[in-house]
């Protein structure tokens, strides 16, 4: 178990961390991080700081180190029992030691320690990672520190919990900055966080600069989404080896990072599938309860998600299969199974959409996925899985391993809702589930971006995935990364490979993917140099090494048991070798130059950051006792004061919903759509489209049916009133005018025309899909 972050006390009792300083530095979509903690010892003992924080989950760290006075002390990559057991013998014998490990149960967090500070003594600690940027679904590149380490809820039985106190507390500020290096124009730099203009350093914008804006405090997730000219462009960049490294080994021989992005024929991006099982599993845990941004106070995180399951409802084609799970400490379904969708079943779980809250307490993922997973699939019914959760576990590596295991029944896409949301797990489920993730932040619209996973979804079905090389003879390669399991249009496919042996004619190579599409084969080529490249330092190696540990870590959970740990070893090896982190090793660092002893027992100084771990039923029972009007909460004996948001993940409270607004009229008008795709003319549809009964009657063309008319008049509305949301209707206006065309209806312009009239518009039938 983690070590448990400290709470904030009402006598702000000193804390050992001061300040943390930020390096970023992007290399087209490749970024590396520096980042400097200075911690500083006011007390008159000497102080023990233990600092748990988070990081991207495919983050490969590969330096620590510490600077006391002028001496710099870097760390050294051991297995992580050894480490312990070194900088416990440090401690004890009046050294200072330093301790960087990552989480056995989620690759996103880290616990440092900082044992024997001096009293009034300063020191640096320095840890640098590597990472790619993911592909957002606007084609940004999507870089996020972050800062929130949200509650992290363990199941049923673990000891420790996780709850969140008031981000504004924390004591510590941050300095970022971040150079950016494309070999294509920077278009823009987009941020969750307040920044300075961005700062070009040559007139071809291919290189800049970005800083967060004066007097930011570290207690939400800094998110940069940077936008280059023509993103979709396939690379090969080939990395030297280390010259100090043996060769034949990973570091020592030079490897291949390929970056492809697949591009499908225009003919099957505009056809969706008739046929899937729909599965989606949202999260109703207390913390869903509180409003998705301070701008849009009554729009919490569980009515956009019941906005957004009506979307995706109404946006499903006939002849498809769905259900609905929704969990927390338990989890319920809307069907004992997967049912055909139709206008029945349809209004049955829309019906039950609309009272769901969040009110099941903490956030249990596992027991609904392997009840999933235990159902049977549908013959020729592709089962696609969207899951959404605003929360994180402990459990991560467990969650990740079963939906790797049932991987080949399903595509997993993921969303992960607001500040904190753990991109160990969203990333993961999607990546070992074969589909796409996403982030809801900020003043991100839920809607938009599900519906992109939909498109994904109901794309046809990838197949029959290779990989080939074309190398010059004398030169082989060893594939690094896990074999790809999902194409999407525009989706990023990365392979990293460890090149072997020497060529003293041909200087180049390739690597084709085949793959099979709507029955068609396929493949995408990329030729590349084999000369390395500049400047480039280890990275690519690092990002090679993490994908390969990774691998073998997943491996090693699902052989635990059954063989003799040779796969540890492996791991342990590679980790030492690379200087890249797994859960097997520890960075440790001990300070010996100076041969000063650290006089006294040390005080142990938890470092908090926005998210923190208790006991829960220990918090439970101080909820009962200690509930004020506010429901937040006093503990008597410490002076700390926990506010009422930081007790829904505990299930001390439930999340109450505000008073809501009216309704959005496109939501409005969505609402009333048949499973068939049509609108019947009522006085509701009326409404929604401004008009009254009478004027909607009245403006009929009579050789039409009032069907037709409707559906028709509802998609001018669409068209001449919603553009700026169409990704969110677009699929359902595809299934209204796929209903229009079965009709065979007369007077289609006609009606058009008398619909422009009444509606105040100026569309034609082709703008309409008709």
């Amino acid at each position: 178990m983690m070590n448990r972050c400290g709470l904030i006390t009402v006598q702000k009792e000193p804390v050992p961390l001061q300040s943390i300083e930020v390096e970023l530095e992007v290399r087209d979509h490749v970024a590396t991080v520096v980042s400097t903690l200075k911690y500083q010892n006011k007390e008159d003992k000497p102080v023990e700081a233990v600092f748990v924080f988070p990081l991207p989950g495919d983050a490969a760290v590969c330096h620590f180190s510490a600077v006391i006075g002028q001496k710099e002390i870097v760390a050294e990559m051991k297995e992580k029992q050894e480490a312990r057991e070194e900088y416990d013998d440090a401690l004890s014998s009046g050294q200072q030691a330093f301790l960087l490990e990552e989480s056995e149960q989620s690759p996103d967090i880290f616990s440092m320690k900082v044992g024997g500070l001096a009293p009034g003594e300063s020191a640096s600690i320095r840890l640098e990672y590597v990472t790619e940027l993911a592909v957002q679904a606007d084609d940004g590149l999507r870089f996020c520190l972050p800062a929130v380490l949200n509650p992290r809820y363990q199941p049923q039985g673990a000891s420790v919990q996780v709850f969140s106190v008031p981000a504004s507390l924390v004591p510590y500020t941050l300095c970022f900055c971040g150079r950016l290096f494309s070999p294509r124009p920077i278009c823009k730099v987009e941020s969750s966080c307040s920044l300075e203009p961005l700062q070009y350093l040559n007139t071809d914008q291919t290189q800049a600069t970005v800083k967060l804006a004066a007097g930011h405090k570290f207690d939400r997730d800094v998110e940069l989404v940077i936008y280059y000219k023509d993103a979709h462009q396939p690379t090969a960049v080939v990395e030297a080896g280390q010259t100090s490294a043996e060769t034949g080994t990973l570091m020592g021989d030079p490897v291949v990072m390929v970056s492809l992005y697949p591009e499908f024929p225009q003919s099957v991006m505009s056809s969706v599938a008739s046929c899937g099982e729909f599965v989606f599993l949202l999260d109703r845990s207390g913390s869903m309860g509180p409003s998705v941004n301070s701008k849009e106070r009554h729009q919490t995180r569980i009515s956009s998600a019941r906005d957004t399951l009506l979307l995706l409802l109404k946006s499903l084609p006939m002849g498809c299969y769905f259900n609905i799970y929704s969990f927390g400490s338990s989890f319920e379904h809307i069907f004992p199974q997967s049912v055909e969708y139709s206008q029945k079943t349809m209004k049955q779980a829309l019906k039950k959409v609309e009272e769901m809250e969040a009110n099941l307490g903490g956030t249990e993922i596992l027991k609904p996925l392997k009840h999933i997973y235990s159902q049977h699939c549908i013959p020729n019914q592709p089962r696609q899985l969207f899951v959404f959760t605003d929360g994180a576990v402990g459990n991560t590596k467990e969650i990740l391993d079963v939906v790797k295991k049932n991987s080949g029944s399903h595509r997993c896409f993921s969303f992960g809702i607001g500040q904190g949301a753990s991109s160990a797990l969203i990333n993961g489920l999607a990546k070992e589930g074969g589909g796409h993730a996403q982030f809801i932040r900020g003043t991100d619209r839920m809607q938009p971006k599900v519906m992109q996973s939909l498109r994904f979804a109901l794309q046809p079905a990838v197949e029959d995935i290779s990989v080939t090389w074309g190398l010059p003879k004398g030169v082989s390669v060893t594939v690094l990364s896990p074999p790809i399991t999902s194409i999407f249009q525009g989706h990023r496919s990365l392979i990293y490979g460890q090149l072997t042996g020497q060529s003293s004619e041909a200087t180049e190579g390739s690597v084709t993917v085949k793959y099979s599409l709507a029955g068609r084969p396929s493949q995408n080529q990329l030729h590349f140099s084999l000369k390395p490249a500049e400047d480039t330092g280890l990275t690519v190696h690092r990002l090679a090494a993490r994908t390969l540990i990774r691998s073998l870590e997943m491996e090693d959970r699902e052989l635990r048991g059954r063989q003799d740990g040779g796969i540890k070893e492996k791991v342990v090896q590679l980790s030492v070798q690379s200087g890249v982190s797994s859960c097997f090793t520890a960075f440790i660092a001990v300070n010996k130059a100076d041969g000063k002893v650290i006089q006294g027992p040390l005080v142990r100084r938890n470092v908090p950051t926005a998210g923190e771990y208790l006991s829960q039923n220990k918090l439970k029972q101080i909820f009962l006792e200690n509930k004020k009007n506010d429901n937040s909460v006093f503990f008597p004996k410490t002076n700390m004061v926990i506010s009422a948001s930081s007790l829904d993940v505990i299930g001390c409270k439930e999340a109450t919903a505000p008073k809501q607004p009216p309704r959005d009229p496109l939501l409005q008008l969505v609402s009333l759509q048949k499973a068939s795709g049509c609108w019947i003319l009522d006085p509701d549809l009326a409404a929604a489209l401004g008009k009254t009964s009478e004027e909607v009657e009245k403006s009929k063309p009579a050789m039409v049916s009032s069907e037709v008319w409707a559906t028709i008049l509802a998609l001018i509305w669409l068209h001449g009133f919603k553009m700026d949301a169409k990704e969110e209707w677009e699929l359902l206006a595809m299934k209204a005018a796929s209903w229009l065309r079965a009709q065979n209806a007369p007077c289609v312009p006609e009606c058009v025309d008398a619909g422009n009239a009444l509606l105040g518009c100026s569309l034609q039938k082709d703008a309409l899909m008709l």
